[in-house]
């Protein structure tokens, strides 16, 4: 009834002249003031936050007006809401994911013991061939880690290798005489050749 009340308060107040809305707001102000010092601390009721709350967000100059509470405690309701919406909207069951059957995953490290070279996407297809609906992530996280073979290291590579590779560069050098000659290099055998500029 209290809100039905200030609506139609508030839609008289946009038909009356502004001098008489002045006087009211003051003798309304005055009032407050005489509550607040007889009363250390007023019970407001869920209805009165929400009030707060809506004509903080329609009204920028709110925080003036404000005699009963301060205007952090406001903006505490606001927060309070916000985080009961965001609770009851995430409400249901337990959070996460949901645990995968134990026959599924026992059937995912054995495909991936007995096939070592497929990975998880492999494993997906079949498990969906199968009629098991499983995500990429979880086949990955249950699949047998078998262990690689050490690679060898850069040295290894250069040792077996050096008999097969060549090093070769291009490059130009001007001469005193403002000519350029086009260098060939490639090694271990030294080969230079000279090209004359065009």
């Amino acid at each position: 009834m209290g809100i039905l009340k200030a609506c139609v308060l508030f839609l008289r107040a946009m038909l009356v002249p502004k001098a008489k809305l002045a006087f009211e707001n003051l003798a309304l102000r005055q009032q407050l003031a005489v509550c607040k010092q007889s009363i250390k601390r007023p019970k407001l009721r869920p209805r009165d936050r929400l009030f707060w709350v809506w004509l903080s967000k329609l009204w920028p100059n709110w925080q003036s007006a404000l005699v009963i509470v301060q205007p952090e405690t406001v903006i505490r309701w606001h927060r309070q809401g916000f985080k009961l919406y965001w609770r009851w909207k995430s409400r249901g069951g337990k959070p996460g994911r949901p645990p995968i059957e134990r026959e599924i995953r026992d059937l995912i490290r054995r495909m991936s013991r007995e096939n070592p070279t497929w990975g998880a996407p492999r494993i997906v297809s079949e498990l969906g061939l199968l009629g098991h609906d499983v995500a990429q992530q979880t086949v990955a996280k249950y699949m047998v880690r078998t262990r690689k073979p050490p690679s060898q290291t850069w040295r290894t590579f250069l040792d077996n290798h050096v008999p097969d590779i060549a090093a070769c560069d291009f490059f130009t050098v001007p001469t005193a005489t403002f000519r350029v000659l086009y260098v060939f290099l490639v090694l271990p055998t030294t080969v230079v050749a000279w090209f004359t500029s065009t």
